[in-house]
């Protein structure tokens, strides 16, 4: 399916506040271009099939793959430490699925 989406704003149900993102780009695209795929992580949300669970800074909480988007490097505004590789490979699983579907 395709659509044309108003990208200038956000939605009320979208995500709209600094918070960790786990990117999901692998380094062919980020190390050549401005950009990075990321999927953001809160610990105020319900689990469904294409959440992630992850313990992120001592914080339970989910990965919204459903909400991943590009974004600029320039709006990370500080590099955390890595996600263990089970969720990564967890994460990358569903958005394999995801996009099958």
């Amino acid at each position: 399916m395709c659509g044309l989406p108003r990208l200038i704003q956000r939605l009320a149900c979208e995500i709209q506040k600094t918070r960790p993102c786990l990117i999901v780009s692998p380094p062919e695209i980020h190390d050549h271009l401005r950009t990075v795929i990321a999927a953001p992580m809160t610990s105020g949300s319900r689990p469904a099939g294409f959440r992630v669970s992850v313990s992120f800074q001592g914080v339970a909480g989910l990965i919204l793959l459903e909400q991943t988007r590009a974004l600029e490097k320039r709006r990370l505004v500080k590099h955390l430490r890595q996600v263990p590789d089970a969720v990564l490979k967890d994460a990358l699983r569903v958005l394999r699925e995801l996009s099958e579907e």
